[in-house]
């Protein structure tokens, strides 16, 4: 099939949203499907308020409508509720174009934390961005019952993965010539945005050393609240994967994550987790003996400490990417180009291509 993604989250941001469309658009294409994504590196575009890592795509419809002319889909995914996502849904709802979406990210709950714009205002604006889309993909079960329970209807299932054979157990001294504080390691990788609730997991009074991997508009002020961390910074491919493998537990404080793909990702690292009884953790481990999940995050992350690595990984080990790309083409909706374009097709330079 021609796969179309229109995705605003893109490189070089690095988080869980970002990490599965690239490794989706790997594997459709490792299957034979032909795949553009129309991405926010095609534009000009500012940045976010309050984040400045985020790029938002100015007046995108005159390239928009072209690329998706010129592709010519039979399968259209919007994957993100941002400018691109809005416009592309646009073009689509003005043509009758068949087209699917996701719901990655808690945007109500991110807006409210960030500027006070009440929950309920913000999924009435969800409602109508994903109300004609003939299957909203979720990752959980947990966040199914929260969008079902805000109005929503037509929910899909879409799991995420996890590459084991990038996170995977490494010796726990691999980096002792950066991390020098005493063990035991704990660790946090992710975005650092106030919507991740990170303080939650600095203020514990744990023994050892806390470990936070990742940047974002929170990173300063944590660093000069807490000097007595260790902040790596942005860490990527096989230097990521090391920074998870060398923690002893991973700590997840997070309330609002719609899945958490590093929660797999640290499992698949041999990292017991420590995380809130909250949708995403409780769906990705629920009462696996591979996490503990409680209101009291320092008893979590001390009893973690002695959940054996190799229940970890053997649990990481099957969930797999490709039961992952099964769903999604089970989800997404076909259509005859034919019936909505005109004939002529030529190749198309927007985002990437197969």
């Amino acid at each position: 099939m021609r796969i179309l993604v229109v995705t605003d989250a893109w490189f070089p941001q690095v988080n869980g949203v970002v990490r599965t469309l690239d490794t989706l658009r790997r594997r459709l294409e490792a299957r034979g499907h032909e795949t553009v994504y129309i991405t926010p590196d095609s534009f000009r575009t500012i940045p976010c308020p309050t984040y400045s890592e985020i790029r938002l795509a100015l007046l995108p419809g005159k390239t928009m409508a072209q690329a998706i002319q010129t592709f010519q889909p039979c399968v259209v995914h919007i994957a993100t509720e941002g400018p691109l996502g809005v416009t592309a849904r646009r073009y689509c709802v003005k043509r009758d174009i068949p087209f699917t979406t996701a719901f990655h990210t808690k945007f109500p709950e991110y807006v409210n934390a960030r500027f006070g714009v009440p929950v309920r205002w913000g999924y009435k604006v969800m409602r109508w961005f994903h109300g004609p889309s003939h299957a909203i993909m979720v990752a959980t079960q947990g966040i199914e019952d929260e969008l079902t329970n805000w109005g929503f209807s037509n929910i899909k299932r879409w799991t995420r993965g996890v590459d084991t054979d990038l996170f995977r157990p490494r010796p726990k001294d691999s980096l002792n010539h950066l991390i020098t504080g005493p063990r035991p390691w704990f660790v946090y990788v992710g975005r650092v945005a106030v919507e991740k609730n990170i303080s939650a997991f600095l203020s514990l009074d744990l023994p050892g050393t806390k470990i936070v991997v990742g940047g974002g508009p929170q990173l300063e002020s944590l660093k000069a609240r807490h000097p007595e961390v260790h902040f790596a910074g942005e860490r990527h491919g096989e230097d990521l994967a090391t920074h998870f493998s060398v923690g002893d537990v991973f700590v997840f404080p997070s309330r609002t994550d719609t899945f958490g793909l590093v929660l797999l990702e640290a499992l698949a690292s041999g990292l017991s987790v420590a995380a809130y009884p909250v949708p995403g953790p409780l769906d990705v481990i629920g009462d696996a003996p591979v996490g503990v999940l409680s209101e009291d995050l320092r008893a979590a992350a001390v009893k973690a400490l002695d959940i054996p690595a190799e229940a970890c990984r053997d649990f990481a080990l099957s969930r797999s990417w490709e039961t992952s790309v099964d769903q999604f083409l089970k989800n997404v909706h076909p259509f005859d180009p034919e019936d909505f374009f005109a004939s002529s097709r030529n190749p198309v330079e927007v985002g990437g291509s197969a």
